[in-house]
Parts: C-alpha cells; sequence; structure tokens
C-alpha cells in the first residue's frame, strides 16, 4: 500500500480527459475496501499536494550551481586561462567551497525538515475496512469516507454524507461568515470546520481539488514575499550583477586602448576590479545563517514553514495571544456549579443529570466540553432530538429534548439585556480567574444562529485553565525587550484580565469588552490604550491585527483554535501550537511542536542572532564591493590602470571577509534590532570602502609623480587594503569576546603567513625603498582617515535622522489637526 501511495506521488496525475476512473459509493460505517483503495492510487486518484514541501536534492543542488554570479565567475575564469594568467584563479577555490557548501546546509536542512514535517503533517480519520484510521492526509484516495470535526482542515473536496457542521471558508473566499453544511451539502478543500463533525465522502482529491486550482497564484505570491533582509540583498545582488557588465568593459577597453596595457594585464585588471564588486559570498553567507537557525529551531521542537519569518520575529514589537493554550495549559476543568434562581429542584431534577444529558448529546470538539463531559457523567438517558456544536460568533452550544430547548455558553450572548440582573454574580467569579459559563432553557428553537427568544437561567458554571508554569518568566522577558503583549480571548474580559495578571503580563488591569468596539476607530484606539480583549469574535481578532500593523507595529500573533487562523494568517509572524487545531497549524509561520510557549524567548533570540551577525558580516562584504566599485570608476575617469589583481583581491576577501563573516554570523547576538537592514550595512560599510579608496587612490597618484612601479604600487595597495580591513574587522567586533578574539587573531595570523611564505601565490612583492616610504606614510594615515571619515558619515546620519523625525512629527500634528 505505501508503496503504491509513494509511487503515485512521484508520478505526475494523467490529464482527466486521458484516464478512466473507477468511482465507488462506499456505505459510510464501512468505508472503501483495501482493494478499492488500491484501485484508485493505480489510478492515480490520491490527494497528492501540488504544492511539495520542500526542494528535492536536485533542485538544491542546481539551485546553488546555476547562479548568475557562478556564470560570471565561469566566463572570468576562462579569460584568465585563455590569457594565461593562471595564478589570478585563487578564487576559484573559494567560490567551489561556498557553493558546496550552501548545497551541504541546504541538504542537512532539508532532511531535518522533512522529518519534522512529516511528524506535523496533517492528518485525516478515516473509514476504511469498517475501521476508524488517523492517516497522512496525502495518503487519502478518491470515495474515502472521512470523518471532520471541529479544527480540522479540509484537505479535498467532499460531500456531506452524515451528520452537521460549521465551516469556515474565509481562506478560499475571503468571506468569514460561519456556513452550516448539512447531508448532501459540498466541502471545499481549504476550508476549515469550526464546530460540528460529519462523515463525507471526497469528491475530488490532489490536483482536481478546488485549493489545488488556487495554489499556484498563492504560491507565486508567497514567493514574492521576502523579509527586508532578503529583499535589501537581492536588490544589492540585483544592482551588482547589472553595473559590474559595463564597468567591465569600458575598463578594457580603456587599457588596451588608452592605457595601451596588454592584452593579459588588460583582462586581470577588469578581472580584478569585477571580482571585487561581486559580494560573492553575502547571499550565500545569509542563507546559511538562516538555514543553521531552521536546524537550530528544530533541536528545539519548533518547526518552521516559512524561513522569513525568523527576520521577522526578530522585528516583533507587538505579541498578541489567546489565554487558552498560551496563557494557561490547553486543558480545563469544571470547578463549581452554581444554581441560579430560574432553577427549580422539583421540576426539572438534579442539575448534575440535566447536565449530563447535555453534554452526553455534544460531541467532544474543543476542551471546554471535553472538560463538562469528565464532570457531568450521570445520565438520564434522554435522546437529544438535535444539536448545535459551539459557534464562536455566537458563543453557545444548545441541544433540543422534545419540547425544552437548552443552551450553554457565554452569559452575555445568552442572557442578552437580562445580563445586568446577574452582572455582580457572574463577574464576581471572573474577577476570580474563572471561565463562567450559563445554563439555561431557551424559548425558542436554538439553530445556531443569533438567540432571539429570552431565556430561563437555570446555573453558572465556573471553569478554569492552570497557568502555565513557565509562563511568567516568558512574559517579563518579553516585557524586558520592549515587546507590547495583547491579551485577545473570547472568554470575559474581567476573567482573561485575571489570568493575564497572574501570569505577570504588565497592564494587565487594563481591558475591554470588544464588543463595544464598533468602529474602526474604537478599534484603533483600543490597540493603543488596552492590554486585554474580551468576548472577542474571529473577524475581531483579525481587525486587531490589521489596526496594530497600520500603526506601524510589526505584529505576532499567536494561536491553537480555528478561531485564530484569519487573525495568523494576516500577521507579520504568525505561531502555532501543535496541540491545537490542524488549521491553526498549517496557517501558521512556525509550529511549536511541543506546544511549550516558553520556548519563544529562544526563537526571538534566533532571529536576532541571525539578522544582526549577518548586519555586521555584510558591512564586511560591502567595505571590499565600494572600494572596487570606486576604484574602478577612479581608472576609467583618470586613464590610469587598476592598481590590484586578482590573486591579492582574493587573499584581502578571504582573511578580512569571507573567514571573519562566515564565523562571526554563527555566534551568539542578542542586541534588539534597530533601523533599516540596508541603511544600518551602508553606514558601517561606508566609512571603510571611502578609506580604502582615499588611501590607495592617494598612493597610486603619488606613485605615478614619483615614478614608482605598477608592481610596487600593486603590492602597497594590497597591504594597505589589508591593513583599514582588520582595522574595520576589530570595530565592528566589540565588544571583543573569546570568540571575537580568535577569530581576530587567526585571520591576521593566517594573511601574515600568506604574505610571507606564500606571496608569490598572491602577487605580493618586495617593494623598492621609494614605495616602501610612501607605504609608511599612507599606513599611517589610514587610521585618522578612518576615525574622521566615520565621524563626517555619523553627523550626516544623525543630521537626516533628525530631519526625518521632525517630518514625521509634522505628519502627525497635521493628521492630529484634521482629525480634530
Amino acid at each position: 500500500m505505501k508503496k503504491l501511495v509513494k509511487k503515485a506521488k512521484e508520478e505526475p496525475l494523467i490529464e482527466e480527459v486521458s484516464r478512466t476512473i473507477t468511482r465507488f459509493s462506499p456505505d459510510i460505517h464501512t468505508g472503501l475496501t483495501l482493494e478499492q483503495v488500491e484501485e484508485h492510487i493505480r489510478q492515480g486518484c490520491v490527494n497528492t499536494p501540488v504544492d511539495p514541501p520542500s526542494k528535492s536534492v536536485k533542485e538544491i543542488i542546481l539551485g546553488n550551481l546555476l547562479t548568475y554570479f557562478n556564470l560570471v565567475f565561469a566566463v572570468i575564469a576562462v579569460l584568465l586561462i585563455l590569457v594565461g594568467s593562471f595564478r589570478d584563479l585563487t578564487f576559484l577555490p573559494v567560490i567551489i567551497a561556498n557553493t558546496l557548501i550552501g548545497i551541504i546546509q541546504e541538504i542537512r536542512s532539508k532532511n531535518v525538515l522533512d522529518k519534522l514535517t512529516v511528524l506535523n503533517a496533517p492528518k485525516a480519520a478515516v473509514i476504511r475496512g469498517g475501521e476508524e484510521q488517523t492517516i497522512p492526509a496525502d495518503g487519502l484516495v478518491l470515495d474515502d469516507i472521512v470523518l471532520f470535526s471541529a479544527g480540522n482542515q479540509i484537505p479535498a473536496d467532499a460531500r456531506v454524507m452524515s451528520g452537521e457542521v460549521q465551516v469556515n471558508e474565509s481562506l478560499i473566499t475571503g468571506e468569514s461568515d460561519e456556513i452550516t453544511k448539512k447531508k448532501d451539502d459540498s466541502l471545499l478543500s481549504g476550508s476549515f470546520v469550526v464546530s460540528g463533525r460529519c462523515l463525507a465522502r471526497l469528491e475530488k482529491v490532489g490536483a482536481d481539488s478546488y485549493v489545488s486550482k488556487l495554489t499556484t497564484e498563492a504560491k507565486a505570491a508567497k514567493e514574492g514575499e521576502q523579509s527586508e533582509m532578503i529583499r535589501s540583498l537581492n536588490n544589492l545582488v540585483l544592482t551588482v550583477g547589472i553595473i559590474i557588465i559595463p564597468i567591465g568593459a569600458v575598463l578594457v577597453v580603456q587599457q588596451l586602448l588608452f592605457a595601451k596595457a596588454s592584452l593579459q594585464s588588460s583582462i586581470t585588471s577588469m578581472v580584478a576590479a569585477v571580482i571585487g564588486m561581486i559580494p560573492e559570498g553575502l547571499y550565500l553567507l545569509a542563507s546559511i545563517a538562516l538555514v543553521v537557525s531552521v536546524m537550530r529551531l528544530a533541536g528545539k521542537k519548533v518547526l518552521v514553514h516559512d524561513m522569513k519569518c525568523i527576520e521577522t520575529l526578530a522585528r516583533v514589537n507587538v505579541l498578541c495571544v489567546d489565554k487558552t493554550g498560551t496563557i494557561t495549559e490547553n486543558t480545563m476543568e469544571v470547578n463549581d456549579v452554581i444554581p441560579l434562581d430560574g432553577y427549580r429542584e422539583h421540576e426539572d431534577g438534579p442539575l448534575e443529570l440535566m447536565l449530563g444529558d447535555f453534554v452526553y448529546a455534544m460531541s467532544k470538539d474543543n476542551i471546554t466540553m471535553a472538560a463538562m463531559k469528565e464532570r457531568f457523567r450521570d445520565v438520564t438517558g434522554k435522546i437529544a432530538a438535535s444539536t448545535t456544536s459551539f459557534s464562536s460568533a455566537y458563543k453557545y452550544s444548545s441541544a433540543v429534548f422534545g419540547s425544552d430547548s437548552y443552551v450553554i455558553g457565554a452569559p452575555e450572548f445568552i442572557l442578552r439585556s437580562q445580563y445586568d440582573e446577574y452582572r455582580e454574580e457572574i463577574e464576581s467569579h471572573s474577577s476570580e480567574g474563572y471561565r463562567v459559563l450559563i445554563f439555561a432553557r431557551y424559548h425558542g428553537t436554538a439553530d445556531g444562529k443569533e438567540l432571539t427568544s429570552p431565556v430561563t437561567p437555570l446555573c453558572l458554571v465556573l471553569l478554569s485553565n492552570p497557568i502555565r508554569k513557565e509562563a511568567k518568566s516568558t512574559f517579563e522577558y518579553f516585557a524586558a525587550q520592549g515587546v507590547d503583549i495583547k491579551v485577545i480571548s473570547g472568554d470575559n474580559p474581567v476573567t482573561v484580565s485575571k489570568v493575564a495578571m497572574q501570569a505577570g503580563i504588565q497592564n494587565a488591569d487594563q481591558y475591554v469588552d470588544a464588543q463595544t468596539l464598533l468602529t474602526e476607530d474604537d478599534v484603533s484606539q483600543a490597540m493603543q490604550k488596552y492590554t486585554v480583549f474580551g468576548r472577542v469574535t474571529p473577524n475581531q481578532k483579525r481587525q486587531f491585527v490589521k489596526a496594530l500593523k497600520s500603526q506601524g507595529k510589526t505584529v505576532a500573533m499567536t494561536g491553537d483554535g480555528v478561531n485564530d487562523v484569519l487573525a495568523l494568517k494576516d500577521a507579520d509572524c504568525s505561531v502555532a501550537m501543535a496541540s491545537g487545531s490542524d488549521a491553526a497549524a498549517q496557517a501558521s509561520q512556525l509550529v511549536l511542536l511541543d506546544s511549550n510557549f516558553a520556548c519563544m524567548p529562544s526563537v526571538v533570540l534566533e532571529g536576532r542572532r541571525v539578522v544582526n551577525n549577518i548586519q555586521r558580516s555584510a558591512s564586511l562584504f560591502l567595505v571590499k564591493n565600494i572600494f572596487s566599485f570606486l576604484m574602478a570608476m577612479f581608472s576609467i575617469a583618470f586613464m590610469i590602470n587598476y592598481p590590484l589583481e586578482p590573486s591579492q583581491i582574493s587573499l584581502i576577501s578571504m582573511f578580512t571577509i569571507g573567514i571573519p563573516g562566515f564565523l562571526l554570523a554563527l555566534e551568539p547576538n542578542e542586541k534588539i534590532i534597530e533601523g533599516h537592514f540596508i541603511t544600518n550595512v551602508l553606514l558601517k560599510a561606508l566609512p571603510a570602502g571611502l578609506t580604502d579608496f582615499f588611501i590607495v587612490s592617494a598612493l597610486v597618484v603619488f606613485g605615478l609623480v614619483f615614478g614608482v612601479d605598477s608592481t610596487d604600487i600593486s603590492t602597497a595597495s594590497t597591504l594597505l587594503l589589508a591593513a583599514v580591513g582588520l582595522m574595520i574587522l576589530y570595530r565592528i567586533s566589540k565588544p571583543m569576546n573569546r570568540m571575537r578574539w580568535t577569530v581576530f587573531t587567526g585571520v591576521t595570523v593566517g594573511m601574515l603567513i600568506c604574505i610571507f611564505f606564500v606571496n608569490n601565490l598572491f602577487a605580493i612583492s618586495m617593494v623598492s625603498l621609494k614605495c616602501g616610504m610612501l607605504l609608511g606614510v599612507f599606513a599611517l594615515a589610514t587610521e585618522p582617515v578612518l576615525r574622521y571619515t566615520s565621524s563626517i558619515i555619523e553627523t550626516l546620519e544623525k543630521f537626516f535622522s533628525t530631519m526625518r523625525q521632525k517630518k514625521r512629527l509634522k505628519r502627525e500634528n497635521t493628521k492630529r489637526a484634521k482629525d480634530k
């Protein structure tokens, strides 16, 4: 069976018009037989996803080999070989090593993620051969009888055969209304079950299902969404990739026609300039750092669906959490039953039995009902004529016994105008941290929609969730990191506030009932003022996230239920608990496989490590790029030879950029991320890049004036670049620790060994006395030039930052004046 399924997944599905499909009509209690399942597998009617979860090994290898810059390096290598400049091929081992490292790390990451993905893959309860089985959703076949209940995401198009469910099709249609599906109604793949339970037969699977028709478009949109860091790197690489071609061509022409250099000299000068401008390891560095982060998180039982969320979470300044499953354990217990004045024991009978009959009729599709089934086990044997599962929109469940209808749910929604009569008692229990439900007789027919008829309150049911042991320390960490917490729950705001205070959330006493937030302005103002939000509907959760984002916040959302799906999809970063619903887990970018919220700080720190270290390493790469670009333009403008050779550029790149960049990118870094990625990188790289250019260009000019040999100038320029490179490496490594001292000392010693013992390989020669004197003068000048250049750029940056703040304040004041 497994081999047949695997074969069906690997082979492309045959077009509908060219295949004959045998359909079956299985009994809902027995389902398909083993032979019928095998027949559908042979026909290719398997629920194979059209969007594979990860790249294949072949795609990874080709993706790392067939890059634009690898093509450029291949052309450069051919040109150098043709002109016989074999010594200048020293960059090739570095390029080959970079490519191999990228391939190996990505394959390792794929293997780790594939194992985790299998563990967390969506499952489905299917009836086969008269038995209920739980199998991966991609193992379903056409005509399977599948059991759907609250929290399930529907994996293929189906038709309800028995039972009744409320589904939310917002991920497909964009409409968030709950739709009741009864016998013979269709279920769209991609929608999810909010409440209820049903048996359905699969009508279309795999590429034939409705959701598959939208997958290609959705995948393209998803691939277009990139984090700020990756987007900045892509733009940088694209810009460099465009400008190196005309600059390289102009340099060769200028060297040959105007400087009268030989073909070999012209090619090597052009190659040195082009190699210097290519950030050959920068994008790879970022990719590897992210891949390593994914593997580290996997070791902490965190599954990453979308790699860009690692950076996003590190920038988060507002974290929206639910009470149940995040602040508290994802379990619940009934603490007490309190009779109300509407209850008449001699007429109604014992409350415990009334509640027992009610919960016996309901399906165990949420933790509240599971807790009530655990508590109220005694029954009279009454059979419910009809039931409606809990509605997240109207906050109640119902059951009808003969001529009597009963409802249980949120007091505000059930009592409505009668709520004030019981407010004091309800809120006194809520203030103690209990979740309060009301059990009432409904004088009408409950159908899962908004209640309109009167009710007779019978009793209050008090429930509670134990607070997670690690919750307090986790929220203290986020408070120390300047991350605002917003508690968003469907429960009573007083209850949620009490629980939030017990968990140590700052300003948890600032709460509001979301039912009072009627307009967008109400929501916007409330998000700025309050910390705790109670009685929140699923659609309101989505509004809250949008309101925070419109205020310039970077929003993370945690959740575990179907009610959280809409908000999870809209948040900048979404985190789900694996113990929650399938729909929430599949809609989120991160899944906590242990459902342990305490690991969130380590996820944030992983993101900070990646972004901060890549920013630091990227500035090393850009120093060389800035210098090479300016030096190439200087050579073209003043008709002089480019002073460096490719092997010398390789030496500088290896010891002041490549090796330290990769090593420093992997160390811990908990610094809070501020500013924009590309701005931060340029501000760190610009002083050193300009210093390199000022010192080397001045050396070249003085060398020409005093008649210094071009070989001496080339060597002296290399030594100056090495000095500046080590200085900037030291500056960006501060504060120094054992790891950074080790890296700095190691690359310094490595460079000295190459300069003195393998100097011929890197075109390093003994300089003349005249050149030595010039080298000494300019070497002494490097430190003050770097210092003053840094000071000027810092002053300019502060000036422009102040101007931006003034403009922003002016816009805000103007907006306030208009609003008034």
